[in-house]
């Protein structure tokens, strides 16, 4: 079993206390809160004998934590759920380079961070969740919504929700928008988005789902794997929801759609760095890619796996076009980003 530990002050003695240096354990700090992952880590677990011990936090909670551990910090592994959070914690240098030729094979340059001089590497991406565009299927037509330049055109106006400008999720998919348009384009593209809002705001990828259904508003934006649970969902209101909603890959004609990542890398202050790059080489084997597959939705980043996850065919008809400039970039555009919601008064 995990020992499973809530990231707070009053732990963290016990946590130093029994994240202790040993041949045989792993200390994972993860923002990964999927009960489906259990299976992974205890599959590893099975496969070397190394005892996971695990810290559950979000993104912006653990790369503090890291900061006040110091080197002191137990941690051997960090799992973040967003390009941005892992460019963070590479620039604030929370993290060691890997040397891994299995992760370098096994791993496309497009997610994973830029190596560095000594020819390391600071992150590695596992696993993909495209943000796409939801609709009122009877209201908005797929053609008035198939790019994400869209969602501030004037035909759709106060039709448009979304959650807050400032989650990770959607200060990634404006960096990218950033990396495509450049800075002038983006701050007017963000300030017409807010022009087009139903409401301010609020929730999560979900909730905005909801609201389309509801007729909250006819358009939103989420990730996939929020959009597939609901499609395998055997819950009758999730199926009357999503026979309301349709589903659009953007930008299918020109730069492709975007893609957020979920990665890992080694703690600056890793007590088990063996251990650790041997968790993330696993994390890109076919087993393990699968578990993100089928698991929680989520598309493998590992050369040469396949797919077979229903609801993410069913979404995708078993193909799309994907963005292709590096995850890396797309970080490093977040600080700009924020800036641009400040001054275009995207809450």
């Amino acid at each position: 079993m995990f020992k499973k530990l809530l990231l707070t002050t009053s732990t963290l003695l016990a946590a130093q206390a029994c994240f202790a240096q040993d041949a045989q354990v792993l200390n994972l700090y993860s923002a990964r809160h999927y009960s489906t992952d259990e299976a992974l880590y205890d599959n590893f677990t099975k496969a070397t004998g190394i005892k996971i011990n695990r810290v559950d936090a979000d993104d912006a909670g653990i790369l503090a934590r890291l900061k006040a551990e110091g080197t002191a910090s137990p941690a051997d592994v960090i799992l973040l759920v967003d390009a941005a959070r892992l460019t963070k914690g590479d620039a604030d240098g929370l993290f060691q380079p890997i040397k891994s030729k299995l992760l370098d094979d096994a791993i496309p340059a497009a997610y994973r961070a830029k190596p560095a001089a000594d020819g390391g590497t600071a992150w590695f991406g596992f696993s993909t969740r495209a943000r796409v565009i939801v609709y009122d299927k009877v209201k908005v037509k797929k053609d008035d919504v198939d790019t994400y330049e869209e969602l501030a055109d004037a035909k759709n106006k106060g039709k448009v929700c979304l959650r807050s400008g400032s989650h990770p999720y959607n200060l990634s998919l404006f960096g990218a928008v950033m990396e495509h348009t450049g800075e002038a384009k983006t701050e007017a593209w963000l300030k017409g988005i807010v022009g087009n809002m139903a409401r301010d705001p609020k929730g999560g990828d979900t909730d905005q789902i909801k609201a389309v259904g509801s007729g909250e508003c006819q358009i939103a934006v989420s990730n996939t794997y929020y959009i597939a649970r609901l499609l395998r969902s055997a819950n009758p209101d999730d199926k009357a929801l999503m026979e309301k909603v349709g589903v659009v890959f953007p930008n299918q004609s020109s730069w492709g759609t975007h893609l957020n990542i979920a990665g890992g890398a080694v703690a600056k202050n890793a007590k088990n760095p063996a251990n650790a790059v041997r968790f993330l080489e696993y994390l890109a084997s076919a087993d393990a890619q699968n578990y993100f597959a089928n698991g929680n939705n989520e598309w493998p980043t590992a050369k040469g796996v396949q797919v077979t996850n229903p609801a993410l065919q069913a979404m995708s008809g078993g193909a799309f076009k994907s963005e292709t400039i590096p995850l890396a970039a797309v970080g490093a555009n977040q600080a700009k980003v924020q800036q641009m919601l400040d001054r275009v008064g995207f809450k």
